[in-house]
């Protein structure tokens, strides 16, 4: 199975990259994993809701260019379906089985994700109704997606 998470913003924290990593060389032993950091676009204090707009499209432009065709494309929104870890993990296993074993994660800016981004998405999924920071967001996934291989695998987990 591959696994892509395209992913707005730079990790500049070194207890980020850190966690990332350790994430990263985990799952070498489950999926074949690639992490696309794209830029993300500065808006300015009190931006109006037209320039939001903007900022979120600019984004979601850069966004789509990394998605491929035969990518299933789980976007994280707010408004998206609430999983439990073995629901996420029954859902990717279940993707494999169907033959999706393509996977793109996109966790999109501060502003959110394009409508064009949400519109090509297959799934939405929302992790929780709080607001939390894309780059420790970044870590939450990676950690929820292996679990979700491990539990797969039928192995031990923290519940």
């Amino acid at each position: 199975m591959s696994i892509t998470i395209i992913c707005v913003g730079k990790i500049k924290e070194k207890y980020l990259k850190s966690a990332i990593d350790e994430y990263t060389k985990r799952l070498t032993r489950y999926c074949k994993l690639n992490i696309v950091e794209l830029i993300d676009e500065k808006t300015p204090d009190n931006a109006s809701e037209k320039e939001e707009m903007l900022i979120k499209k600019k984004e979601g432009d850069v966004i789509l260019t990394k998605i491929k065709d035969n990518m299933f494309v789980i976007a994280l929104e707010l408004k998206g379906n609430m999983l439990s870890s073995i629901e996420l993990s029954d859902y990717i296993k279940d993707l494999g089985i169907s033959g999706d074993s393509n996977i793109a994660f996109v966790i999109g800016g501060s502003l959110g994700l394009s409508k064009a981004v949400l519109d090509r998405s297959n799934y939405k999924l929302c992790f929780s109704k709080m607001t939390f920071p894309h780059q420790l967001f970044r870590v939450m996934l990676l950690e929820q997606i292996y679990r979700g291989f491990r539990i797969i695998s039928g192995e031990p987990y923290h519940k």
